[in-house]
């Protein structure tokens, strides 16, 4: 089991920056992908960024040259930086471990971001 807590959630205007952390209760450095998911109000979560363990990454189109993940495996944390802001970055941020197959797949508790005026 791998326990997964999120801070660094809140309320921002349009441009601004929040920085969202992920803490694991255990040693994340053979945990393939370590990311964050996000779900907004009757939409379906979906994929924000995800870094695997060689350090590739995989960012979200809509999300891209503005978000940047990075994973600390001394620390045990993954941390999503999140610049220029829209309302539609508006949602429940969710942080993520899982191995390659799924067959293993953990959630934090989510973390609100708000993004408006």
């Amino acid at each position: 089991q791998v326990q997964l807590v999120e801070s660094g959630g809140g309320l921002v205007q349009p441009g601004g920056s929040l920085r969202l952390s992920c803490a694991a209760s255990k040693n994340i450095r053979n945990i393939y992908a370590m990311g964050w998911y996000r779900q907004a109000p009757g939409n379906q979560r979906e994929l924000v960024a995800h870094v695997t363990s060689g350090g590739s990454t995989n960012v979200a189109d809509s999300v891209k040259g503005r978000f940047t993940i990075s994973r600390d495996n001394a620390k045990n944390t993954v941390t999503l930086q999140m610049n220029s802001l829209k309302p539609e970055d508006t949602a429940v941020y969710y942080c993520n471990a899982r191995n390659i197959a799924v067959t293993m797949n953990y959630w934090g508790q989510g973390t609100q971001v708000t993004v408006s005026s």
